[in-house]
């Protein structure tokens, strides 16, 4: 008969319970930079909770494996930690995503060639031939969306790697037949989890397993980058299901509370995001919602036409005698490392009676909250910084609209040209303001999304161009 590796133990149960009230606080602290910190510790906490809980309950390896194996696998955090870059955040984000997704495969495979070792098996001893493990039915359904969801999540988070690394394109890779390909392969996936539930047979998981790595890649490869903190996002949720589910084949409650808590937060704030870009959620998860063949093709190189060029000295003296300056972070920013600086600039401003504010677009740089985390790192009270539907009111009656490295999500063809494969996402009407200063490094450049910004050639637009660290500290100079 099939076993658990120990008894039912009520303060096991008892100290899961105590975990999963970590992680949903967590999550509660997560909503607010206020709070943040705070959310991550208990977060920390429960993790803590449920692994120590986990170890001593369960016989899973001799203590000097689990003391190798702890070590090694904290010191390549600590290394990753210490090392990572800002800018770097969303594509070490894309690898933990990969790595969750392999663990949920890894985990149904073992479970699949030992169920007796999960307690998901019958050892049948047939009158007649050999006696083989009957792996339970409701086992295999979850193994086989643990399986899958796992499958999905790790080629598609690489595909996602690849992309906001530099190594492959971001622009979308337009399949022929890709929607009908797409719908067939999920078809096909889910065909063979029913018919796994009647035949455990060793061909249909591996199949479930390659089919799925397979519509992992399809999804995401079709995905333009301008879409990518949205796949990011989709991606997190994709994980904490894969989690879940393997939470129900190896009886982890705690398991299965943080992988639903992943997997629903995720599937959430996806469809924010997609509301907030005006795109459908629908075309996120079948994948391709970057753009068309038409509009994929209307994305280029810089459009020729006459631009106004300032001085770190024009800006300061702009700003000085404004009332208002609205700041708009973006990836350039964090490639620059700019934010503390930024934060001192502004700090001089307000010396001089100007009131700062920071815009930021919810797809600003290429995950959700990446501006928020470089402001917060630089100390920017969290009174100044206000999201899009808070602030873009306040663009018209603005003095000077400062836009350090954010090309696409300022961009007006994103409201008027319904060729570019930005249009209908909602943008920051920076070009509302009296004075745009708009830095960047050169006029050579077309944003993430693969298309030019005209907002570069409108008449109360200024470009500083140059590392947007170097023209900041040259500007606070300036104002000194």
């Amino acid at each position: 008969m099939g076993h658990e590796a120990v008894p039912v133990n009520p303060w096991v149960a008892f100290a899961y319970l105590v975990a999963g009230v970590c992680f949903i606080l967590a999550l509660r602290g997560l909503s607010s930079p206020s709070t943040s910190r705070r959310g991550n510790r208990l977060g920390m906490i429960g993790m803590a909770i449920a692994v120590v809980t986990t170890l001593i309950t369960h016989k899973i390896a001799s203590p000097i494996e689990l003391a190798a194996a702890i070590l090694l696998g904290g010191a390549v955090g600590w290394v990753t930690a210490r090392r990572i870059a800002m800018t770097a955040m969303p594509q070490l984000v894309a690898a933990f995503h990969s790595l969750v997704g392999m663990a949920a495969v890894l985990v149904a495979a073992a479970a699949f060639l030992n169920p007796l070792a999960f307690g998901i098996g019958d050892l049948v001893v047939p009158m007649i031939g050999d006696p083989f493990v009957a792996i339970r039915q409701v086992s295999r359904v979850e193994m086989g969306l643990g399986v899958a969801i796992g499958a999905i999540t790790f080629s598609g988070s690489v595909i996602a790697f690849l992309k906001l690394n530099g190594n492959m394109s971001g622009k979308p890779i337009l399949l022929p037949g890709r929607h009908v390909i797409n719908l067939g392969v999920l078809a096909g996936i889910l065909g063979l989890i029913a018919y796994f539930t009647q035949d455990q047979a060793p061909w249909i998981f591996w199949t479930i397993a390659g089919l799925s790595f397979a519509i992992g890649f399809l999804l995401i490869v079709p995905i333009g980058g301008a879409d990518m903190p949205v796949v990011v996002s989709m991606l997190n949720s994709y994980s904490g299901w894969a989690a879940a589910a393997m939470g129900f084949t190896l009886h982890n409650t705690a398991m299965i509370i943080t992988g639903a808590l992943v997997g629903s937060s995720g599937a959430i704030l996806s469809y924010i995001m997609c509301r907030a870009m005006n795109r459908s959620f629908l075309s996120v998860i079948a994948g391709g919602f970057g753009g068309d063949s038409g509009s994929a093709a209307a994305g280029g190189a810089a459009i020729d036409r006459p631009w106004k060029r300032g001085s770190a000295e024009d800006a300061a003296f702009l700003m000085q005698q404004a009332e208002q300056v609205i700041i708009v972070p973006g990836y350039g920013m964090a490639v620059a490392q700019a934010q503390h600086v930024l934060r001192e600039m502004a700090d001089k401003l307000k010396e001089h009676g100007v009131r700062v504010k920071y815009a930021i677009h919810p797809v600003a740089g290429r995950m959700p909250g990446h501006m928020n985390v470089l402001l917060a790192e630089a100390n920017v009270p969290y009174d100044e910084v206000f999201e899009l539907e808070d602030i873009n009111s306040e663009f018209a009656q603005t003095d000077v609209a400062f836009v350090i490295g954010a090309n696409d999500v300022t961009n007006p063809a994103a409201k008027t040209d319904k060729s570019s494969p930005i249009y209908g996402m909602p943008v920051l009407d920076v070009e509302k303001a009296k004075t745009v200063l708009f830095i960047k490094r050169s006029m050579g450049g077309v944003g993430y999304a693969g298309v030019d910004n005209e907002l570069f050639y409108r008449d109360n637009t200024m470009m500083l161009l140059a590392d947007a660290k170097k023209m900041v500290e040259e500007i606070v100079k300036a104002l000194d």
